[in-house]
């Protein structure tokens, strides 16, 4: 199977979750709103921030994984492209790979995933890439999902 990154765009990826937006001009931007923590106990705020290596497409992979209580925003600190794969649950609860979209979002745009959306781990494209990443945290084995996809999917632009 092979997917084809698009431009991210609000509409597009609205079923998998909301763009960030960072701002243009002096002011603040605040994301709040779309912080969900699902648990019906307590959960403690993961604030991080990441150093990843530039990955180089097409990458071919098997694995997806998902954070089923909570939602989960990177925010670009210094980054130039990244690659974000996305798939809705199945009717198993397992990605459904038949709606699966891969999206090219720019070194200035942040995203957030909903709490159960399925995902690649984080790609990035052309250097090292810093983000700030936001999401909730029990500590329990429910806090991220990983699963072996049956086929392998090839990620290019």
């Amino acid at each position: 199977m092979k997917l084809v990154a698009e431009p991210i765009t609000e509409a597009a990826f609205a079923p998998f979750g909301q763009i960030l937006a960072l701002p243009s001009e002096p002011g603040r931007a605040d994301y709040s709103a779309h912080s969900e923590n699902l648990r019906p106990g307590n959960a403690e705020l993961c604030f991080r921030t990441s150093l990843t290596a530039p990955t180089a497409l097409p990458l071919k992979t098997k694995v997806m994984e998902r954070h089923a209580f909570s939602s989960q925003s990177f925010l670009p600190v210094d980054v130039s492209r990244y690659v974000v794969m996305v798939a809705p649950n199945d009717a198993d609860g397992g990605p459904d790979l038949a709606r699966a979209r891969l999206f090219v979002v720019d070194g200035k745009t942040g995203i957030n995933y909903r709490a159960g959306v399925w995902h690649h781990p984080m790609t990035v494209l052309d250097r090292d890439a810093v983000f700030a990443t936001v999401m909730f945290n029990d500590g329990g084995d429910r806090d991220e999902d990983w699963t072996d996809l049956p086929v392998e999917i090839e990620l290019s632009l």
